[in-house]
């Protein structure tokens, strides 16, 4: 039941990312390819919101925006002039619900299918130059987005209960 689960797994992150930016933000995401197993950010400040669950699969959801592209975002989702969004707090409480709105989905269609989970409290991750590294038996899957004002790149990193 979990391979089945994982095989159809990416469309169910590409479907929930979608909604999210869609009905929360209405930005229009178009799918945008990224190469190798990490999105280097050039440098850039960026912030990241991550949502974990744990269960049967072990596993974290991560997004990535440039600090421009989070503020834009934190606007949209406040209702507020961009220029009126506080660096700090108000960009970190809007990555981090970004990413318990996207992982909410994936743990109710994990839960659906017998592998039950529980969500973590969202954490923020901010700087210019940092990578996010996983240990050797998790899986990665990343999924690249573009839209008129940024660019947002999703991570989900699962491991199976039992892997060592």
């Amino acid at each position: 039941m979990q391979e089945e689960m994982l095989q159809d797994l990416d469309t169910h992150i590409n479907n929930a990312v979608k909604d999210v930016f869609g009905t929360m933000l209405n930005y229009e995401l178009e799918p945008m390819t990224i190469t190798g197993d990490t999105w280097t950010m050039n440098g850039q400040p960026h912030v990241a919101g991550c949502v974990g669950f744990t269960g049967e699969l072990n596993g974290v959801v991560y997004i990535y925006a440039s600090e421009v592209f989070a503020r834009r975002m934190a606007s949209r989702l406040l209702g507020m002039d961009p220029q009126a969004v506080e660096a700090g707090e108000m960009i970190c409480d809007t990555m981090g619900e970004i990413a318990n709105m996207v992982a909410g989905p994936i743990k109710s269609r994990l839960s659906d299918n017998g592998m039950a989970c529980v969500l973590t409290i969202p954490a923020i991750i901010r700087g210019t130059n940092f990578v996010v590294e996983t240990v050797s038996s998790a899986e990665r899957r990343f999924f690249a987005y573009r839209c008129a004002e940024g660019e947002v790149v999703t991570e989900v990193v699962i491991r199976h209960k039992n892997a060592n």
